[in-house]
């Protein structure tokens, strides 16, 4: 094997090596054991200890994209660059981040056990003089930022480097480490500050990170005034908030950038930092406690957003448009952080976690997750999927409601159904760093259907989807530019929230003001055991141009499969039923859509390629005519349903209201409904009635009722309910549900659009 960087030493490393300050800060002989034995802990993370022949491909592909690094390198001191592609003299193209990444890779190359290079003094050699080369050319602490992004100053590198470092702590001199490692001090002093913006204090992912290049750096130099520093910053971490801004919040809710949801992304760069570093530390001085909120957050955040090991794209925010981070790229970092839990969970979360691991990994055959992990976290997959005391979990079912991110979630057996809006208080789509451009409607109602089609929604869909036809979604059909650097769109408008009943049954509702439009719409969604009812209502517009609402919108990859029609109802063969429950007709349109991932990310670090993509799609929309004045739809959504279930499904729920004042359906025993403000709606069994803004859900049984309620508009104090049925008394509820006279009072006040449930004698 030939080692390029080997040879060009001298080419590297002449003023690289000038002044080089030669010291080493002292330990104590018994501290000196605890730092080496956390790093080592890090390190068995990383590349595992020991080979495997098992896994000998993943160590090939190790080796290779490690091989790839040492081959392609091309030092040019005057340029300066260590490899042709990556420039380093202007850092607002990112380059020096992404060369401490491929740093990264090979140390990963020699750590790894198993690989040709394992501890190869001769690539240890090679690194040393790389890592000198980028010290001097492009990180270190007396450089100017430029304007560059500050995550890659004070994150990306920081971790990166740091990793580095420890993969090849045992063939890189120390008193080197301490000089790559000093901008640090500069950069990455603190996990809770921000040193490019002196004010900011670090929240969520961005804290986690920087902890974990803190701690990393504290073990590498025996410094443990850093280690504490760390842990400190992720022990407050631990701790729900109340909001508003960042944070998990006590309904599972996590919000990133002060209004957006982003469990999917910085919510699983939070769990996997944070995962790590309970591990790093564990049985040492610095061992972080007070973990029980971090398993709390894996039931109530994480696991809902799930499914077969694909994280939910409304969770993902602007990282939807990024190529190299698809859903199962999220997915798989979470199962990771989870199975890294494992190690010392209580065993009433591990009882349930192991089961569900297991159902993603068997269920998702689609993705082999041993291509994505790392080795350590395929060894521990492959033990649980090996274990034949641990069942084969199925999916999880139920109904969730993410008030404090204007989310809900709705997860039968087979199928997930995931709503995505927008408020004052939650922004409709973020973009930053040219990244996200068409995101325009993906927070304004847009409804995500999961199915056994694992690849739906990660095929690429993003750059070949039409962006102005997103399923769910009420647009005006005006051309768009892409959206800007920064820009936070918070709808003037408080609704959007819902509520769930017995995790079985749910209700959504969001008042719809466009974006630079005259659009107004008020829109709500039933969910029920095998269906998804959509109404539309007061969908006014005056701009002149047209108005449609997206019912589906289908990725079918390259093919268009069979489609059967009828007399109101569209049912596509392998996905869904879709039916028109007011007499309303759909428009079809079945083509091909080619579209590139720079078209929606021209990001420095992160931008697509120009490769063109084609995908055959099945839309489905109801046309609402140009300036529409108060027009409506009903329509449901009838996931796995058969040609004649989706034919006969119009006779089994009724539509009680569609207007501005009440949206509400009734089926069997259940009757739901949205009240945007004060009204009455007659039902089979008589009119039920609110005296202020709710969403409400009725089951009953004989003479027992079971109730939900909440306002998501987060405007009333207390609203009153007549039931169709005198109330005779409140059994089994919240302190907020009482009865009045034959009604029943709920105290919404100060809950922010969270449910109130009970159990009405009547």
């Amino acid at each position: 094997m030939t080692h390029p960087l080997s040879r060009r030493s001298a080419l590297l490393g002449a003023a690289a090596l000038a002044g080089l300050a030669l010291w080493e800060r002292p330990a104590e002989a018994a501290g000196a054991a605890a730092f080496d034995a956390a790093r080592e802990r890090w390190v068995s993370l990383l590349a595992g200890g020991s080979y495997d022949s098992a896994y000998a491909d993943k160590t090939q592909a190790v080796e290779g994209s490690a091989n790839a690094v040492l081959r392609k390198l091309k030092p040019v001191p005057g340029g300066p660059s260590l490899w042709p592609d990556l420039p380093l003299a202007d850092p607002r193209t990112g380059n020096f981040n992404r060369a401490y990444n491929r740093m990264r890779t090979l140390a990963l190359g020699w750590a790894t056990p198993g690989t040709a290079m394992h501890r190869d003094p001769r690539v240890a050699e090679t690194a040393v003089s790389a890592l000198d080369f980028l010290y001097e050319h492009a990180y270190r602490e007396g450089l100017d930022r430029q304007g560059s992004n500050w995550y890659w100053w004070e994150i990306g590198v920081p971790r990166a480097l740091t990793d580095t470092c420890a993969l090849m702590y045992d063939g890189l001199p120390k008193d080197r480490i301490e000089r790559w490692l000093r901008p640090l001090r500069r950069w990455c002093p603190d996990p809770e500050r921000r040193v490019s913006h002196p004010g900011v204090v670090e929240t969520g992912a961005n804290r986690a990170g920087k902890a974990m290049a803190v701690a990393m750096r504290g073990l590498l130099t025996h410094d443990a005034r850093l280690v504490k520093r760390a842990r400190d910053a992720v022990s407050d971490l631990l701790r729900r908030t109340k909001g508003p801004g960042d944070g998990f919040y006590r309904d599972g809710s996590f919000i990133q950038h002060d209004v957006f949801p982003y469990t999917g992304s910085y919510g699983v760069d939070y769990l996997d930092s944070v995962a790590k570093l309970i591990a790093m530390l564990a049985r040492s001085p610095w061992e972080i406690g007070g973990i029980g909120n971090v398993y709390e957050i894996v039931d109530r955040s994480f696991a809902p957003f799930i499914f077969d090991g694909l994280m939910m794209d409304c969770v993902r925010g602007r990282q939807i448009s990024v190529q190299g981070h698809r859903d199962y790229h999220s997915g798989q970092k979470a199962v990771e952080a989870i199975l890294t839990l494992l190690e010392a969970a209580p065993e009433r979360y591990a009882q349930r976690w192991r089961p569900m691991v297991k159902g993603w990994l068997t269920r998702n055959q689609a993705i082999p997750y041993d291509t994505l992990a790392p080795l350590p976290s395929i060894a521990e997959a492959k033990a649980l999927l090996e274990d034949p005391s641990v069942p084969v979990g199925p999916r999880m079912t139920g109904t969730y409601v993410f008030a404090d991110m204007d989310r809900v979630v709705h997860r039968r057996p087979t199928w997930a159904y995931a709503i995505a809006m927008s408020s004052e208080r939650i922004g409709a789509a973020e973009a930053m760093n040219l990244e996200n451009l068409h995101g325009w409607y993906t927070g304004d109602g847009m409804t995500y259907l999961y199915t056994g089609d694992l690849t739906h929604w990660n095929d690429d869909l993003w750059p070949t989807i039409d962006p102005y036809r997103l399923p769910g979604t009420t647009v005006d059909t005006r051309r768009r530019a892409d959206l800007s650097h920064g820009k936070r769109r918070l709808p003037p408008t408080p609704w959007a929230g819902g509520v769930a009943l017995d995790g079985e049954y749910g209700v959504a509702a969001m008042r719809l003001i466009a974006d630079g439009s005259s659009l107004r719409a008020r829109k709500a969604w039933f969910l029920l055991d095998d269906a998804v009812i959509a109404l539309g209502a007061g969908i006014t517009a005056s701009d002149g141009r047209r108005i449609e609402t997206i019912v589906e919108n289908r990725n079918t990859h390259d093919t268009h499969p069979p489609l059967t029609r009828g007399d109101g109802w569209v049912h596509l063969c392998g996905v869904a039923g879709y039916a028109l429950l007011d007499g309303g007709k759909a428009k079809v349109i079945r083509g091909k859509r080619t579209g590139r991932w720079r078209d929606i990310d021209k990001g420095a670090t992160t931008g697509g390629d120009d490769t063109p993509m084609t995908r055959h799609y099945t839309t489905i929309l109801v046309d609402h005519g140009v300036d529409p004045r108060r027009a409506r739809y009903a329509y449901a959504v009838l996931p796995d349903a058969s040609v004649a279930q989706t034919a006969a499904y119009g006779r089994q729920v009724e539509i009680l209201a569609n207007s501005r004042t009440v949206q509400a359906i009734s089926r069997d025993d259940l009757l739901a409904a949205v009240f945007w403000r004060a009204g009455t709606v007659e039902t089979p069994d008589g009119p039920l009635a609110a005296d202020g803004p709710c969403t409400l859900l009725l089951r009953r049984d004989h003479k027992r009722v079971r109730l939900a309620v909440s306002d998501p508009s987060r405007t009333a104090d207390e609203v009153k309910i007549r039931l169709p049925w005198p109330v005779k008394s409140v059994k089994e509820s919240d302190r907020s549900v009482r009865k009045s006279k034959k009604s029943v009072k709920v105290e919404v006040g100060g809950s922010r659009g969270h449910a109130h449930t009970a159990v009405v004698r009547v």
